[in-house]
């Protein structure tokens, strides 16, 4: 059976929901919703879909919806659609505040609607692999490093690029974050571009977190230490390399273990989970109370940042 599904938004991300759900058997793409003429021109050309005037006229037509607009919209866009019955997906991160994101949740809970947010890095089946088998991880580094482009300007790097590893640390590791270190700054925008964050976890556990929107290349790492593991993820490459601490003639040593990756586009992943949670009426891999988790953790770094460059200015 095929979901009626929507997109708002069709810059960079829209398009490529757009694209990919059009793809998708079990998708029957009714329309799209964007404000900028030649942008709305280019995606009806290529993808043969229909424009819609407003969301209110696409909400009439829909069971679902791709919210892919800038983040400071989401909040507005989300809520008309959901007051009118339909299911989001809202693309990362769920809110530009906790308090809009609250605001959300509250209404979906109360119209029995679904929200799942757009932390695409879930979905990657590198990610995917590793995911049950991380949580004694004693210490986790990540580094997410991105090629200056003008979009997403309207929020800062931490909720542009690192809300994806604030949400791997809260929903694999499932553990409070007891400690806050951060130094940030802004480079060629007037927002903090590049950041380095160190979290301590209720357990004891560390993740130090580096995000960089001005680097010279496109990184995406994660490194998972644990008491008898190492696990080393690459999900721009989808690519995961195991090692396990094994006794062997009376030494420790580590051997390899395969973990057996599928290779999968992460953002059809992500379409199809959304869609197979509307249909089946299931709770989605990342929630709007985990959307609103990471931004809450994101206000939290800014804060530890403001922190360190008051020290710094003595």
């Amino acid at each position: 059976m095929s979901v009626r599904i929507g997109v708002v938004g069709t810059g960079y991300l829209g398009r490529l929901h757009a694209r990919v759900l059009t793809e998708i058997p079990e998708a029957q793409v009714v329309g799209f919703v964007e404000t900028n003429d030649s942008v709305a021109a280019e995606v009806e050309s290529a993808l043969k879909i229909k424009r819609y005037p407003s969301v209110a006229a696409l909400a009439k037509d829909v069971e679902c919806a791709v919210v892919a607009t800038p983040t400071t919209m989401h909040h507005d866009v989300a809520r008309e659609l959901l007051e009118a019955g339909v299911d989001v997906m809202i693309e990362k991160p769920i809110t530009a505040t906790a308090a809009e994101a609250k605001s959300l949740i509250e209404l979906a809970a109360a119209r029995q609607r679904i929200i799942q947010v757009g932390h695409v890095e879930r979905y990657n089946p590198a990610i995917a692999a590793i995911a049950d088998m991380v949580r004694p991880t004693r210490y986790f580094e990540a580094e997410r490093l991105g090629v200056f482009v003008p979009r997403s300007l309207d929020v800062d790097v931490l909720l542009d690029l690192m809300i994806h590893d604030l949400n791997i640390v809260l929903s694999l590791f499932k553990q409070k974050v007891v400690e806050v270190r951060a130094v940030g700054v802004p480079v060629l925008t007037d927002k903090v571009d590049m950041t380095n964050v160190r979290l301590e976890l209720e357990n004891g556990a560390i993740a130090n977190l580096t995000a960089s929107r001005v680097s010279q290349e496109r990184v995406r790492k994660q490194r998972f230490f644990g008491g008898d593991y190492y696990i080393s993820v690459d999900t721009k490459e989808q690519e995961v390399k195991g090692y396990r601490l094994v006794e062997q003639g009376g030494m420790r040593v580590l051997r390899p273990f395969d973990l057996g990756v599928i290779k999968k586009e992460p953002l059809r992943a992500e379409n199809e989970a959304f869609l197979a949670c509307v249909r089946d009426r299931t709770r989605p891999i990342v929630s709007g109370e985990d959307g609103l988790a990471a931004v809450e953790l994101a206000v939290r770094v800014r804060e530890a940042i403001e922190q360190s460059v008051q020290k710094f200015r003595g």
